[in-house]
């Protein structure tokens, strides 16, 4: 293995020599060979021999959807400083469907976490047969480690930097004062699915009335409310259709906003939409709201300015990302709303703070800005 330099805070980097390079060269190992760490697996000929720049990227993001989200700048950063690259992408299985349309993508390679992070394996397996002109790996996995590269960037200590979390990924690449602005790629049916799924011209406005624990998901009683008096006549978009948008899972917490609507202006898109066809969606909408969640960053990639309520998270690391995004709680503040000993699971609603009126002015606030 290579020597191990340290970028402070910014991560660590493992370069890898050739030190098996001759040793290898002209050969092809087969798909069941072991190959020592450091050496040149049976893609060497690939690279080294057939004239063509055909690099390949090994990309280990989030199990999140909405870590997964902020991470695509630095996949977005990596594509541009490798033209052409194939890309192999590691995370969960929920954020997965948003790598579909990466230039160049080779494979997806989903993880389901594992007792005692066998789920790892799984990753080590399907990677350790290639070499890697560089490998990001924004989990910290051990055994990334050892996978045949020649460079390897890892997050480190750069996880837990008091700032955003765009910055803090993109401090890995010494570009925290000027981060990779996180980006997502459609393909064209994604596209036509959004065209389906809001037809027709007009203003709409988006709501994400759900979150992926209760403690930071605002009343839908209040997000009907907000929706009718961001619709209504003195709002900022007069008469606009409203998307509801949530995962079918996520049902039953998003019905009561949707019973409280009209129907003749509702766009119910609560489902299993695939997430680039949601993302294409949230680019069509006038205006977004909804709780710190994957969907809020989604909708901020899309540059449709997006207001994300907070509550029990940071805002300083997870606001939405982007000119016309705002973050907006009630008078309490991070450390005045989380108690001790929170049980995520069964705790109620802790963003009661934040009314309607404040929603509200703060929506009026931010169209204002951007309009």
């Amino acid at each position: 293995m290579g020597p191990l330099s340290s970028n402070g805070k910014r991560g660590w980097e493992i370069l890898h020599p050739h030190a098996y390079k001759e040793a290898y060269k002209g050969q092809r190992l087969g798909p069941c060979d072991s190959v020592p760490c450091g050496s040149v697996p049976r893609y060497f000929e690939d690279f080294e021999d057939s004239g063509e720049a055909l690099a390949r990227i090994l990309f280990i993001t989030s199990n999140r959807l909405g870590d997964a989200v902020l991470s695509t700048g630095v996949l977005a950063q990596l594509l541009d400083d490798y033209p052409g690259a194939r890309v192999t992408v590691v995370c969960g299985p929920v954020p997965a469907g948003l790598f579909k349309g990466v230039p160049g993508l080779e494979a997806i390679v989903e993880l389901p976490k594992q007792k005692h992070s066998l789920h790892w394996w799984k990753m080590w397996r399907h990677c350790v047969l290639t070499l890697w002109d560089v490998v990001v790996d924004l989990r910290n996995a051990p055994l990334s480690y050892i996978l045949p590269s020649k460079r390897q960037i890892h997050l480190g200590r750069a996880g837990k930097l008091d700032v955003h979390r765009v910055k803090a990924m993109a401090s890995i690449l010494k570009r925290q004062d000027n981060p990779p602005v996180p980006k997502l790629w459609t393909l064209p049916q994604n596209v036509q699915d959004a065209e389906k799924l809001m037809p027709g011209e007009g203003p709409i406005l988006a709501i994400g009335p759900t979150a992926n624990w209760s403690g930071k998901t605002w009343p839908p009683k209040r997000f009907a409310q907000l929706a009718l008096r961001l619709t209504s006549k003195d709002g900022i978009l007069p008469g606009a259709r409203i998307a509801v948008i949530a995962h079918s899972s996520e049902a039953n917490l998003a019905a009561p906003v949707i019973e409280a609507l009209p129907s003749d202006r509702l766009l119910n898109l609560v489902g299993d939409t695939p997430l680039l066809s949601l993302y294409a969606c949230l680019g069509r909408a006038s205006f977004y709201v909804g709780n710190d969640s994957g969907l809020m960053h989604m909708a901020a990639v899309s540059n449709t300015p997006t207001m994300g309520l907070f509550g029990p998270s940071r805002e300083n690391h997870y606001a939405p990302r982007g000119a016309a995004c705002r973050a907006v709680r009630g008078p309490k503040s991070y450390d005045d709303v989380f108690p001790e000993n929170y049980d995520y699971k069964n705790a109620p609603c802790m963003m009661l703070d934040l009314s309607v009126d404040g929603a509200e002015a703060a929506a009026h606030k931010l169209w204002n800005e951007v309009t």
